[in-house]
């Protein structure tokens, strides 16, 4: 039986309204979620935007299948260029923030 990982996923900025305008989600996901591979940031990304995003407009969250630009991604208070970006290999009690630093006006 696989291992879970239980996570912390968080919107600011104005991304909430994507996500039902609910900020804080917990996710559980198995371990090896992606096909047998050791799940990832990048994963997670894809994961909720099938699972969570409740609205069409994906691409205001991701382009080209990555994080848009002007999206802070931190990784339990770190930023993820430091963990790796997508790559990163999420642990168990994970807490994962993104933030829009693009304000519309």
């Amino acid at each position: 039986m696989s291992e879970n990982l239980n996570l912390t996923v968080e919107f600011s900025g104005g991304l909430e309204m994507l996500f039902d305008n609910i900020t804080k989600h917990s996710v559980s996901l198995s371990k090896d979620a992606d096909s047998g591979n050791a799940a990832t940031v990048g994963f997670l990304v894809r994961y909720i935007c099938d699972h969570l995003m409740k609205d069409s407009r994906k691409e205001l969250f991701v382009l080209d299948g990555a994080v848009r630009p002007g999206i802070l991604v931190l990784i339990n208070d770190s930023d993820w260029e430091l963990e790796g970006e997508e790559k990163y290999e999420l642990a168990n009690n994970d807490n994962i923030l993104f933030v829009s630093t693009l304000h519309g006006g």
